[in-house]
C-alpha cells in the first residue's frame, strides 16, 4: 500500500493531507503528520514530529525533537469560564513527548501562559490545564487530568487516573499514586496515594537512587521525613526542629522545609 505524497521545502517534510497556517513557522527537520492541522502562531522547533490527525491550534511554541503522537490537541483556548479571549500561549520545552489523544490548553490573563518543560512524558489521554506549569522530567501517565494553575516540579512522577486540584503544587522528585485525588500540596522527595483521603508513604528512595541523589542527602532527607511528619510536633514545630539540627541542613533539606513554609493549600500528609 503506497502512502500518500509530502510536500517537501527546506528539509521539512508536511503531508499532502495536512493544514499548515501561513504565519506558522516549521524549522528545519520537522515533519507534519496526515491529516494535522498547525494553526497561527505556532512555532515547532527542529527535528519535532507530528503524528496523524494532531491539533495545534494557535499561539504555541513545541522545542526541538519533540514527538506528537496520533489525535493530541495542544494550544486549544482555556476550558475556563473567566477567559475572554485575551492572547494567551502554549509553551512546550525539547524532547517532550505526548502520547494520543493527549490535552494541553493555553494560558488565561491569570498568568498569561501554560508551560510544559523539556524531557517530559504525558501519556495518552491525559489533560494539562490552563495556567499549569511543568517542570522538566515530569511524567503524567494515562487519563490523568489536572485543574488549572497546577505547578508540578522536576522530576516528579504522576500515575494514571489521578485528579489534581486547581493550585496544587507537587513537589520535585515526588510520586503520586494510580488513582489518587490530590487537593493539596504533595512535598518533594515523597510518595503519595489515595482516595478520597490521600497519604503519605514514606519518601521516594527508589527515585532518588535513580536520580544519583548521594546517600548522605538520601539520609539527611531521611531524618527530615521523620521530624515532619512521624514525631509529635505539628508541622510548624517540625520546621524548626529541623533548623536546629545543622548537620541536616544540605539544599535539598532546605528547598523541603521551603516548600512547607510557601505552601497555600496545605500539605497532604
Amino acid at each position: 500500500m503506497r502512502s500518500m505524497p509530502t510536500r517537501e521545502r527546506a528539509a521539512v517534510r508536511v503531508h499532502d493531507t495536512a493544514i499548515v497556517d501561513p504565519a506558522a513557522e516549521l524549522a528545519s527537520g520537522v515533519e507534519i503528520g496526515p491529516y494535522s492541522i498547525v494553526g497561527p502562531g505556532v512555532r515547532i522547533g527542529a527535528n519535532s514530529r507530528l503524528g496523524p490527525r494532531v491539533l495545534i491550534e494557535k499561539d504555541t511554541t513545541l522545542g526541538t525533537g519533540c514527538r506528537i503522537a496520533n489525535g493530541a490537541v495542544l494550544g486549544t483556548d482555556p476550558q475556563d469560564l473567566k477567559y475572554e479571549g485575551e492572547e494567551t500561549v502554549l509553551e512546550i520545552g525539547d524532547r517532550t513527548v505526548i502520547r494520543e489523544f493527549a490535552t494541553v490548553n493555553r494560558g488565561t490573563a491569570a498568568s498569561g501562559r501554560t508551560t510544559v518543560g523539556s524531557d517530559c512524558l504525558l501519556m495518552a489521554y491525559c489533560h494539562i490545564a490552563h495556567d499549569c506549569e511543568l517542570g522538566n522530567h515530569v511524567v503524567v501517565s494515562n487519563a490523568t487530568n489536572m485543574a488549572g494553575h497546577v505547578v508540578i516540579e522536576d522530576w516528579a512522577i504522576i500515575s494514571g487516573l489521578v485528579a489534581i486540584h486547581q493550585f496544587v503544587r507537587i513537589g520535585a522528585h515526588s510520586f503520586v499514586g494510580g488513582g489518587s485525588r490530590i487537593s493539596q500540596d504533595v512535598p518533594p522527595y515523597c510518595k503519595v496515594a489515595g482516595n478520597p483521603s490521600p497519604k503519605l508513604y514514606g519518601l521516594n528512595t527508589v527515585g532518588m537512587e535513580r536520580r544519583g541523589i548521594s546517600a548522605d542527602v538520601r539520609r539527611c532527607l531521611k531524618r527530615t521525613y521523620r521530624i515532619l511528619f512521624q514525631s509529635e510536633w505539628n508541622l510548624s514545630q517540625a520546621v524548626e526542629r529541623v533548623e536546629a539540627e545543622t548537620d541536616l541542613m544540605c539544599p535539598d533539606v532546605g528547598y523541603f522545609l521551603d516548600f512547607i513554609r510557601n505552601s497555600e493549600r496545605g500539605i497532604t500528609f
